[in-house]
């Protein structure tokens, strides 16, 4: 089920969210991209969402595809429908295309999906340039996350 929308983030409510990239890797740069889809795809985000948790983008003669997107058939679709999870081509400007060569030829960094929206009528998929994390990095995140969540448990019972 479609979230809220968040104040902070354009676009409208999440069809889908990778919450494991979070946790997985430190985000260093954000980017909003368009995706080439079939009309059974945007009838099966609509209808049932998708899974963006194994999915990646890759860049190949000058372009940037999004592999690993499991966007699920449309019921209705019949003999039109699609393939569950072939590559979609990502919508971005030129520029932005170039300053994510740059970043993902450093090593350790990759391209990972972060969220998949509606925007305006048209699918929309949030994508990061992030660093993979260690195992120090992830406990500290863990660490972290519980403390607050300490800390918000005390607050409420003051009140």
């Amino acid at each position: 089920m479609a979230k809220k929308a968040d104040k902070k983030r354009p676009g409208g409510a999440d069809i889908a969210r990778n919450r494991k990239a979070y946790f997985e890797f430190e985000i260093l740069d954000r980017y909003e991209a368009g995706l080439v889809l079939m009309g059974s795809e945007v009838k099966g985000l609509r209808e049932r969402g998708a899974s963006i948790n194994d999915a990646y983008a890759t860049l190949r003669s000058g372009e940037m595809w999004l592999i690993g997107l499991h966007i699920p058939e449309y019921w209705n679709a019949g003999s039109f429908g699609h393939d569950v999870g072939r590559e979609r081509k990502l919508l971005l400007h030129r520029q932005e295309i170039e300053k994510m060569a740059v970043r993902i030829s450093e090593k350790g960094l990759a391209i990972i999906p972060l969220r998949l929206y509606f925007k305006e009528g048209r699918a929309k998929i949030e994508i990061g340039v992030g660093r993979g994390k260690t195992l120090y990095d992830k406990r500290r995140t863990i660490a972290e996350r519980d403390s607050k969540r300490d800390l918000d448990r005390i607050g409420k019972g003051r009140r």
